[in-house]
């Protein structure tokens, strides 16, 4: 499909909508919106808008339809698929006007917020009244409350309280066409229609921009354990987590971190106090949670009973909040202290939890291949397992022509597996070419269809998802 630039013309209407002072067109405004945290990828935008009310969104979206402009919306840049880079150019909008928890409703546990709040700040203002919002990625600190709807993010405590999805029950989108609906209603229980709320939630701004969403809250779990534990074989540190869940217990954190990420995490994370076994590979962090002291006691004997039959060492409890509180900055941390140390690219994959120890020894023998090494941690209490490949010594012939066939390899190990190529970091543009792993010619037609029906001139997020 061929698009049409941005010109004087448009960038003069633009400003009639948001105002001269919201529009922006020269070369240092527009790199700041250039990249997101995926890998090293720039795309400059032509004009750079910030909007403030769907109404001038559904006017941007009416200029871009009339003209054939491509537009790209973005939250906070914290995406790891490419999904807010404006490969074609265009009109870049920037939704970071929309910034206002509107309502919390104590009485129906709910609350109303726009997609450009920060996560972590909204699940600051709902504990204070006592609730609770649990999805919580990595970047809570600044990711936006959008890009987790985009994403269907999740995070550590998806385990026990699932993800972004689970939390929705109404949003109001701009569709691409210009019309602003709601795609449901603010109730618990809803059978009328298609539901359009869950098709929205990971569309990867594809389909609709959000400009509010009305999320359930649950009640606040007041007090928290949290164990790391070591173990010496990285692969029995996977089949750990099975056998918790087998015998009833249901942690509200489950993650694994291979003993190289760690070690990453000490180094290049400040304040970061922890010694570790330099014989152990492998750790999990488990946290439980409630309002009894007493019950989260017995949860963490019954933890420590499955993990006597495992090769563990010496399990630390963090028994104070600043114990938790180092342990919690570690992993938030991983991400960034593994790229700080290697150019490198990090795969989402999933599996059936069970299989997580046939897919990272799976994931160790493709690198051996492929010539490449890699660190894992992720949640694994999901079977989502984010595989970090480092360049290291890989020359960029190779890094840049034989490393695809090896995810490729890995992707085709995760559906044999019975999972998918992402868990919540999504398709964006870095991942599409990989989809017809996922799905098969049918459902890809279909998925593209439903974009069409949405998206008829294909000027919303284009590039994304599919090729």
């Amino acid at each position: 499909m061929k698009y049409a630039k941005v010109n004087s013309d448009t960038i003069n209407i633009l400003k009639q909508i948001c105002g001269e002072k919201f529009v922006f067109a020269d070369e240092e405004n527009r790199r700041k919106y250039a990249k997101d945290q995926t890998e090293d990828l720039h795309f400059m935008p032509e004009v750079v808008v910030k909007p403030e009310t769907p109404q001038q969104i559904s006017a941007i979206l009416n200029l871009a339809n009339t003209f054939n402009i491509p537009i790209t919306p973005r939250g906070s840049g914290t995406g790891l698929s490419g999904g807010a880079l404006p490969v074609l150019g265009g009109i870049l909008l920037s939704m970071e006007k929309f910034n206002r928890i509107l309502e919390i409703d104590e009485r129906n546990l709910q609350a109303t917020v726009e997609p450009g709040v920060i996560t972590q700040v909204f699940q600051e203002e709902v504990i204070k009244k006592g609730l609770y919002y649990p999805p919580d990625p990595a970047s809570r600190g600044s990711c936006f409350i959008g890009g987790n709807l985009a994403e269907n993010s999740g995070g550590p405590k998806a385990v026990k309280y699932g993800v972004t999805k689970d939390y929705v029950l109404n949003l109001e989108v701009v569709l691409p066409t210009g019309e602003i609906v709601w795609t449901g209603a603010n109730v618990l229980k809803n059978a009328t229609g298609y539901n359009l709320t869950q098709l929205m939630i990971g569309s990867e701004g594809t389909l609709g921009v959000i400009t509010k969403a009305v999320f359930r809250l649950i009640p606040y779990p007041a007090q928290t354990l949290l164990m790391l534990v070591p173990f010496y074989r990285a692969e029995q540190a996977c089949e750990a987590v099975s056998a918790i869940f087998r015998a009833g217990i249901t942690p509200s954190v489950l993650e694994f971190m291979e003993k190289e990420a760690i070690d990453f995490g000490i180094k290049y994370i400040n304040g970061i106090s922890l010694t570790i076994n330099p014989t152990v590979e492998a750790h999990l962090l488990i946290e439980v949670d409630g309002n009894n002291a007493d019950a989260l006691l017995l949860e963490c004997e019954k933890i420590y009973e499955v993990l006597s039959s495992f090769y563990c060492d010496e399990i630390l409890l963090a028994d104070d909040n600043a114990k938790k509180e180092n342990l919690w900055r570690m992993r938030r941390g991983l991400g960034e202290a593994v790229k700080a140390h290697s150019i490198y690219k990090e795969e989402d994959t999933v599996v059936p939890r069970a299989e997580l120890p046939v897919l990272l020894k799976g994931v160790k023998e493709i690198g051996k291949k492929y010539g490449f090494s890699s660190v894992c941690y992720g949640h694994a209490g999901d079977g989502n397992l984010h595989v970090n490949i480092l360049k290291g010594s890989m020359s960029d012939e190779d890094w840049n022509t034989k490393l695809s066939e090896g995810i490729r390899e890995i992707f085709y190990l995760c559906k044999k597996l019975g999972g998918t190529i992402s868990g919540e970091h999504g398709i964006g543009w870095v991942q599409k070419k990989y989809m017809n792993i996922a799905f098969d010619e049918t459902l890809i037609r279909l998925q593209k269809e439903l974009k069409k029906m949405f998206d008829p001139n294909g000027i919303l997020n284009p590039e994304k998802m599919f090729e």
